[in-house]
C-alpha cells in the first residue's frame, strides 16, 4: 500500500474514530428520551433494544452504525498509524474486537440470550484491556502523554464496573454501562482528532 493511500486510509478511520460516539449517543440519549419509563438505577441500556417503536430502533440502529464506525477507526485508523509497532498493532485488533461485540450487541439483543449477555461482557471487557495494550504501543513510540491519557482512560472505563461488583453501588448496569463506553467515547475522538491533524 502507498504512503499516501495508507494516509487516506488513516484520515478515514481518525474521522471514523470521531463521528462514531457522536451516532452512539445521539441515537441511545434518543431513545431514552422516547422511552419515559426508563430508569438509570434498575434498568441496564440494552433494555432499550427490546422496547417496541421507535426506541429500539433508535437503540439498536446507535449501536450497529457506531460500531461499524469504530470498526474502521480500529482497522484504518489505529492500525495504519502504528505503522510497524507490533504493540500498537495488536492494540488495535483488540479494539476492532471490541468493537465487533459492539455491533453484536445491537443484533443480537436481549431476546438472544445468553449470547447478549456475552457479547456484551466482551465488549465492556475488550476495551480496557485495548487500551492497556495500546499505552504500551504509545509508550514504545515515545509518546508519553498519550500513553498516560489512554492508560487513565482505560482506568476510568474499567473502574465503573470494578466497583459495581465490589460495593454494588446500583441494582443494575445502566450507569457503569454508561460511565464505561462515554470514557472510551472521549479517547476515541482525542485520538481522532490527533490522527487528523498528521500531515502526510
Amino acid at each position: 500500500m502507498s504512503e499516501t493511500r495508507n494516509f487516506v486510509y488513516q484520515r478515514i478511520g481518525a474521522a471514523s474514530g470521531i463521528v462514531a460516539p457522536i451516532v452512539a449517543f445521539v441515537c441511545i440519549l434518543s431513545a431514552i428520551a422516547s422511552y419515559p419509563t426508563f430508569s438509570w438505577i434498575n434498568n441496564a441500556l440494552s433494555d432499550l433494544g427490546i422496547v417496541s417503536g421507535i426506541t429500539s430502533s433508535l437503540f439498536n440502529f446507535g449501536l450497529l452504525a457506531s460500531g461499524i464506525l469504530a470498526f474502521n477507526f480500529s482497522i484504518f485508523g489505529l492500525f495504519n498509524y502504528f505503522g510497524k509497532k507490533r504493540v500498537g498493532k495488536i492494540g488495535s485488533v483488540v479494539f476492532a474486537a471490541a468493537t465487533i461485540a459492539l455491533i453484536a450487541i445491537s443484533v443480537f439483543n436481549e431476546n438472544f440470550s445468553p449470547t447478549h449477555y456475552l457479547v456484551s461482557v466482551a465488549f465492556f471487557t475488550l476495551a480496557p484491556i485495548a487500551l492497556f495494550i495500546l499505552t504500551f504501543g504509545f509508550w514504545l513510540n515515545h509518546q508519553r502523554g498519550i500513553a498516560v491519557f489512554t492508560v487513565a482512560v482505560g482506568v476510568a472505563a474499567a473502574l465503573p464496573w470494578i466497583l459495581l461488583f465490589t460495593i454494588n453501588y446500583v441494582p443494575n448496569v445502566a450507569i457503569p454501562e454508561f460511565l464505561s463506553a462515554l470514557a472510551v467515547s472521549v479517547w476515541a475522538v482525542v485520538l481522532g482528532k490527533k490522527m487528523l491533524s498528521l500531515k502526510v
